[in-house]
């Protein structure tokens, strides 16, 4: 890759970080329909700890159960193998905490999410051509897409997991890669509702933020970055969906209306 390439790659991927930060504009300007929209994040978030906590009083039970055949080991051995089993459980639900928490989040908040998508469509002069769809078959496509997207973040998930044992890479390599998919993964998660609106597939919508890979990953992996801060989540999802809509339009190559109110 050449200089003026990478340039221009950096350029893009601090754009779509940018994206992120016009979102948290919102709360200057929309504070009450952003507080609303933290409030899903923020149940989601407490259920989430309720679980990881159960998580932690019994990951030595699950240690126990997972290695049966360290049963007969020597007393060192075995506690050693147990406590790293402990670890391994405990780095797995985690794990899992951060690559489905978005994804749960949304399906949760959705008529609190979509007010706020809707308020950033229309301050930039709405959608033409919208495509109305039946409630029911629109909810069907939305657990579909959600579930399917969900189920690929856990595989991956999953296998980072385990190449995060190897030495080295699993503590250099790994994180960086781990950023990089679960910003992925938001990307395509928070632009939801802007390509459901326009008639676009799930497939449609991948292919779309494909072409602008750089914004997209920066949008992404800035959401995700703050989202690993303790209660980062709860206050920024709402602008994290406001980014996703106005990402959603510059991906989607919108003709906007000039002169409506900018975020």
């Amino acid at each position: 890759m050449s200089p003026s390439s990478a340039r221009s790659v950096t350029r893009q991927f601090f754009d779509g970080v940018a994206y992120l930060g016009r979102g948290l504009k919102m709360w200057g300007s929309d504070p009450r329909l952003m507080l609303f929209g933290a409030l899903p994040a923020l149940i989601v978030a407490v259920v989430y700890a309720a679980v990881l906590i159960v998580l932690f009083i019994n990951a030595p039970t699950l240690a126990e159960w997972a290695t049966p055949f360290a049963d007969e080991w020597d007393e060192g051995w075995r506690t050693t193998l147990r406590v790293t089993a402990v670890i391994a459980f405990l780095a797995l639900g985690a794990l899992l905490v951060v690559y489905t928490y978005t994804a749960i989040t949304l399906a949760v908040g959705d008529p609190f999410y979509e007010k706020i998508w809707r308020s950033v469509e229309n301050r930039l002069g709405g959608i033409r051509n919208e495509v109305e769809t039946a409630f029911w078959p629109s909810v069907l496509r939305g657990v579909v897409d959600a579930l399917r997207i969900l189920l690929a973040t856990a595989l991956l998930g999953i296998c980072l997991f385990t190449l995060g044992f190897i030495p080295v890479v699993g503590q250099t390599v790994v994180p960086v890669l781990g950023a990089a998919i679960a910003g992925w993964f938001l990307a395509v998660e928070l632009t939801g509702k802007a390509f459901d609106a326009r008639g676009r597939s799930l497939r449609q919508r991948r292919q779309a933020l494909a072409a602008m890979r750089p914004t997209a990953l920066g949008f992404g992996v800035a959401s995700y970055l703050v989202f690993l801060i303790p209660l980062g989540a709860v206050f920024v999802m709402p602008a994290a969906v406001a980014g996703g809509a106005l990402l959603s339009r510059q991906a989607l190559a919108e003709d906007d209306t000039p002169g409506v109110a900018v975020l």
